[in-house]
C-alpha cells in the first residue's frame, strides 16, 4: 500500500488519525460542557425557586397529594369526626434534584371528646430555600346530627406561626438590603374556621384556615412574608363496586387571594379493606400515583409520587410523599370496614 505524503509533512493516514482524535476530544468537551451547563441551570433554577418561594412564603400554605389524610390541617371541623383517637404524619419532598425545593412535614392529632365535641392539634414544618416556617394550631369542633345518615361539624382553630429566613443558607446572596436581613422567629397569630358535612360514605367541607391578612407592615416584611386569605373546598364519595372493592373520587379546591385557583382531583380504589391504589391530577401542574396498605385495623401507611407536567420536569425527578396513620379503635369498631376518608 502506498501512502501519499502531503506538503505539510503529514500523511493521509496521519491526518485521518488526528481528525478522529480531535473529534473524540471535541465530543468529550461537549459532553462536559453540557453537563456543566446542566449543573449551572439547576443551580440558578434553585436560586430562582428560592427567590420566588421566599417572596410568596406565608402566602401559600403547603400542599399535599395525600390531602385526603391531611384534612385537619385545612379544616378544623374535621377534629374528632373519625370517632377515634388518631395520629397522622406526612413527609413531602417536592421537586427532588433542585436546590432549595420545598420540604414539608405535618403531624395531626385529634379525637372525639364526648358525643359532640372534637379536639385536635395540627403541626406543620415547611422549609423552602433559606426560609422555614413552623405552624401550630389547636382545633375545636362541635357536631350536630342533620339527618339519619349525615352530621354537620362546626370548627374553629387558633394558634400561630414562626417564620425564619437565614440568607447564609444556600447560594442566594444579593447586595440588596432585602437579602441581607435575616428574620428570626417572627410570630404571626392564626385564627380559622370551617364546616364539615360527613356521613359513612361522603363528605363535603369548606374552610378558611386563617382570617388574618397583611400582618407585616414594613417594606421588607411585606416583600417576604405577607399573609393572604386561603379558601378550601373539599369533598368525596365512596361507592361499593362489589363486596371487596370500594371506589372513591375526591377533590380539593384551594383559592388564595391574588393567586391562581389550585384544583386537585383524585380517584382511589380500596381492595379487601387492605390495599389502596389511585391516581391524582393537580391542574396544570402534575400527575400522581398513590398507594396505601392497611397493616392492621389501627395502622395505615401510604405513598404518593408526583410527576410534574411543567417545564420543571427537565430538572427534577419528581416529588415524593410518605404518610402513616395510627388509630386507637374500639373492639366494636374493629368489626366494621375501615373508613375510606
Amino acid at each position: 500500500m502506498v501512502v501519499s505524503e502531503k506538503p505539510d509533512g503529514y500523511t493521509s493516514t496521519d491526518k485521518s488519525f488526528l481528525m478522529k482524535k480531535t473529534n473524540k476530544t471535541e465530543n468529550l468537551l461537549s459532553k462536559k460542557l453540557i453537563k456543566q451547563m446542566d449543573i449551572t441551570i439547576k443551580k440558578y433554577l434553585g436560586i430562582l425557586i428560592i427567590l420566588i418561594s421566599t417572596s410568596i412564603c406565608a402566602q401559600q400554605d403547603p400542599q399535599f397529594t395525600q390531602y385526603m389524610y391531611n384534612t385537619l390541617s385545612v379544616n378544623s371541623a374535621y377534629a374528632g369526626s373519625r370517632g377515634n383517637f388518631n395520629v397522622t404524619g406526612i413527609h413531602r419532598s417536592q421537586w427532588v434534584g433542585i436546590d432549595g425545593a420545598p420540604r414539608t412535614q405535618t403531624l395531626t392529632i385529634d379525637s372525639p371528646v364526648g358525643k359532640r365535641v372534637g379536639l385536635g392539634l395540627s403541626v406543620v414544618n415547611d422549609q423552602i430555600g433559606p426560609a422555614d416556617e413552623f405552624y401550630m394550631d389547636l382545633n375545636f369542633s362541635y357536631t350536630i346530627q342533620t339527618s339519619q345518615t349525615h352530621k354537620l361539624s362546626f370548627g374553629v382553630k387558633g394558634g400561630g406561626r414562626l417564620f425564619n429566613i437565614d440568607w447564609s443558607r444556600g447560594q442566594s446572596q444579593d447586595p440588596d438590603v432585602l437579602f441581607q436581613q435575616n428574620i428570626n422567629n417572627r410570630f404571626f397569630p392564626t385564627v380559622g374556621a370551617g364546616l364539615y358535612l360527613h356521613g359513612e360514605k361522603s363528605y363535603l367541607g369548606i374552610s378558611i384556615p386563617n382570617f388574618f391578612t397583611d400582618q407585616h407592615h414594613d417594606d421588607i416584611q411585606q416583600s417576604i412574608a405577607s399573609e393572604r386569605l386561603h379558601f378550601f373546598l373539599i369533598g368525596g364519595l365512596v361507592f361499593d363496586v362489589n363486596t371487596n372493592t370500594k371506589f372513591k373520587p375526591a377533590f380539593l379546591l384551594k383559592h388564595v387571594v391574588g393567586a391562581p385557583l389550585i384544583v386537585d382531583l383524585s380517584a382511589n380504589f380500596m381492595f379487601y379493606d387492605k390495599f389502596r391504589l389511585g391516581v391524582a391530577y393537580r391542574w396544570d401542574d402534575s400527575f400522581s400515583g398513590l398507594a396505601g396498605f392497611q397493616i392492621s385495623p389501627g395502622l395505615l401507611i401510604g405513598y404518593a409520587y408526583d410527576y410534574t407536567t411543567t417545564e420543571l420536569q427537565n430538572f427534577t425527578t419528581g416529588s415524593h410523599e410518605i404518610m402513616i396513620r395510627f388509630e386507637l379503635i374500639s373492639a366494636e369498631k374493629r368489626l366494621k370496614s375501615p373508613r375510606f376518608f
